[in-house]
């Protein structure tokens, strides 16, 4: 452990000290007595607030209690939420009012997009994320169950010509509906070619029956690139550009028409990188971890060498892509995403830091000074490549409860500013729609932050787990499985939107959907989730490279600026809805039902906590039960800890059954992770495997943690493990 340095009265880690003022502070010309300095104005002058925020959901959480103990089953609609206006829980709404953020880049504002989020203590993540701007959908397709592997187009170790044939039989498909020709389709064409007129050049399509044709709209071309021998064309459709890349000495273009070798798809135009739920830091070590990866992302510095197929590779950020327009003037596009950075929310706090009175400072109050102070080496123009090019700092807020709690992040915001020098405003807030309190007071929560908001989004589980912890005591809760069709889930969808919409978002800001949570499965993903277009969606979430250019497509099949028009004009979904928790009859269920219930939730929780506690890892993909890959991080951990805490609460299962489950459960987990030489088994000495005494603790612990959350038990028992060695 590093020893703490004083500075401005508090008490910083040592490695925390050198990353500031070695690495984030000189290129700024910022002293570093300025920001320890306000650092310590800030933190106290806004940790009795954040205190008393915390002590505010207590206090609510308690009077919910109360009154379900009172009024057990499932709530009368009327009287509940009476009484939730009653107690302040529901707040009146003000007047009609639109956002008024401005310096939004556009792949924020009006292009709509697939949308990445990755753990930034990851390196390699980090930047794969981050380059997922321009995605290969032959790839994509070719080597994802999209394409079936039936009558022969199994993938195989070597290049399979029948799988190829679909693969370019699809993407002409898709070409067919984002540009489409006047006559003809983009499978029939022998040749795309550049003709010189007076004054632009044109393009001019050949097919293969030696009829010319032409773009259904003209207008959609928008330049073109050469590399001899090889040479593309763009085109723009919804804001999305795509790419035909033309090389006769490709492998798959030399045999293709056209010489066609490629699709390219603009896919995640926005990437989040997170220093939340998909990451594991409990300390300085962890957090100046975190905070250098930013730091590099924002300078273009951040690289990392790994291995495949037996050689060295380097992996660094993208350089802008160049083209030249059919008027013969060259431009650029972004070669990587656009990147937010998702801070903790206002409950943690870390010993990175000490207060004058030797307490750990909240680490979301950390972390929006550190990670604001990092981004300005973009807006200084100080790094490799720009990330805004309107000049503004993105942060995702997540896990906030009601106005109050936005109202102190936008005051938390401006501190951060006033620290930094930077103009009003300029830090951007995402707001995360994830718990119960902010989703009934949506309108209210995007009032407090109108003048800096940039997203607004929904996330099922992370809510889910806030409905079962608020309803705890009101009666035991469906199975999982069930909840997802319930009519507050769905109400709360539309409701994020209807609000999103009313509070003047498209053309401003996103308004967006939660995780697909398969990464193997994405002939599913592509079936299933172009809803959350039709939806309203501007971007939704997805778990890797791969699946943002799959999930691009659906951007070409849903202009979702027209369908956001469409749903203003609809009725707002019902906030009864939303208000009724998802509970079920237990004498409606069978002892198999119980158990299979139970055998799921801690298979997920234990093969989801050993990674975390053991090595730090904060999001993976986890065998499921069924050993199929789930994408697994807090929110996941969160609704299934929280569920099998409402059973025992409610006799539905035992403590003895449920502490059975949970040991033969670990020893499935043990033989899903045979295979690799640093796991550690939990199975038998149950006893010595901090690991699995961490998923009894969120398990018997649940019920009394604060609103379920699993991150205080989490980093006790890392900083645990850590300290073992």
């Amino acid at each position: 452990m590093s020893d703490y340095l004083e500075r401005a009265g508090l008490k910083v880690d040592g490695r925390l000290v050198s990353f500031v003022e070695e690495e984030l502070l000189p290129a700024l010309g910022i002293e570093a007595e300025r920001l320890w300095s306000g650092l310590a104005r800030i933190v106290e002058e806004l940790t009795p607030r954040n205190r008393a925020l915390l002590e505010r959901r207590d206090a609510f959480q308690e009077r919910i209690d109360a009154w379900h103990r009172e009024f057990p089953g499932q709530p009368s609609r009327g009287e509940y939420r009476a009484f939730l206006e009653r107690i302040g829980y529901l707040e009146s709404e003000g007047g009609p009012f639109s956002i008024s953020t401005d310096n939004v880049d556009p792949e924020i504002a009006t292009v709509a997009g697939p949308q990445l989020v990755v753990p930034v203590s990851n390196a390699r993540f980090s930047l794969n994320a981050a380059n997922a701007r321009w995605g290969s959908l032959y790839d994509a397709l070719y080597g994802t169950d999209v394409i079936d592997e039936d009558d022969g187009r199994e993938q195989g170790d070597r290049y399979n010509p029948v799988r190829g044939a679909c693969v370019i039989e699809r993407a002409a498909a898709l070409l067919d509906q984002a540009i489409p020709l006047e006559s003809g389709s983009h499978a029939e064409v022998a040749e795309y070619a550049l003709k010189r007129g007076e004054a632009d050049a044109e393009l001019e399509i050949r097919l293969v029956d030696g009829r010319q044709t032409r773009l259904k709209k003209p207008q959609q071309w928008a330049g073109y690139a050469s590399t001899p021998p090889a040479w593309s064309l763009l085109f723009r459709n919804h804001g999305l550009h795509i790419e035909i890349r033309i090389d006769p000495e490709h492998a798959i273009g030399r045999d293709a028409r056209a010489h066609v070798a490629d699709v390219i798809l603009e896919s995640a135009v926005t990437t989040i990188q997170d220093c939340e739920d998909s990451v594991a830091a409990v300390d300085a070590e962890d957090k100046v971890l975190v905070y250098r990866n930013w730091l590099g992302l924002m300078r273009g510095t951040l690289e990392t060498e790994f291995q495949k197929g037996g050689k060295t590779l380097l992996r660094q950020l993208h350089a802008d892509r160049a083209y030249t327009a059919p008027s013969d003037k060259p431009f650029e596009l972004p070669g990587r995403s656009l990147m937010l950075v998702r801070n903790v929310g206002h409950l943690m706090t870390n010993p990175a830091v000490l207060d004058a009175n030797g307490e750990e400072v909240f680490e979301g109050i950390l972390d929006a000074v550190i990670t604001s102070a990092c981004a300005m080496h973009d807006l200084r123009g100080l790094g490799e490549h720009r990330n805004s090019r309107a000049g503004s700092i993105y942060i995702v807020k997540p896990k906030m409860h009601g106005p109050a709690e936005a109202t102190f992040t936008n005051d938390l915001f401006a501190m951060a500013e006033d620290v930094l020098g930077l103009p009003r405003n300029t830090i951007k807030v995402g707001l995360m729609d994830e718990e119960r309190r902010t989703t009934v007071n949506l309108a209210e929560c995007i009032r407090a932050v109108r003048e800096r908001l940039v997203f607004i989004n929904t996330g099922f589980l992370d809510r889910t787990g806030d409905e079962i912890h608020t309803s705890m005591l009101a009666g035991p809760v469906m199975p999982k499985e069930k909840i997802k069709s319930q009519p507050w889930i769905l109400a709360y969808e539309d409701w994020n939107v209807d609000i999103g919409i009313r509070c003047g978002l498209p053309g401003k800001a996103q308004i967006g959907k939660g995780m697909w949570p398969k990464p193997d499965r994405m002939k599913d993903m592509v079936e299933s989730k172009l809803s959350h277009l039709e939806q309203g969606a501007s971007c939704a979430w997805v778990p890797s490279p791969t699946a943002a250019t799959l999930h691009a497509m659906h951007y070409h099949q849903v202009n979702v600026a027209a369908r956001q028009k469409e749903l203003a004009d609809r009725e707002i979904a019902s906030l009864d809805d939303i208000l009724t928790p998802p509970l079920c009859d237990p004498t409606k269920l069978s002892a198999k039902e119980i158990q299979s219930e139970l055998d799921n939730n801690a298979q997920g929780i234990l093969g989801y906590v050993v990674r975390w506690i053991d090595r730090g890892i904060g999001v993976s993909k986890v065998p499921d039960i069924h050993d199929v890959g789930l994408m697994e991080d807090r929110a996941t951990l969160r609704i299934s800890s929280q569920h099998i805490a409402n059973w025992l609460m409610h006799g539905v299962c035992s403590e003895e059954q449920a502490r059975e489950t949970l040991q033969r459960m670990a020893a499935v987990v043990d033989r899903q992770n045979a295979g690799d030489p640093a796991y550690q088994p939990m199975a038998p000495d149950f006893d010595d495997s901090i690991a699995f005494q961490a998923a009894c603790d969120l398990v018997f612990k649940g019920a009394e943690q604060p609103n379920g959350y699993t991150e205080p038990l989490l980093h006790k028992r890392r900083q645990e493990r850590k300290a073992a060695g």
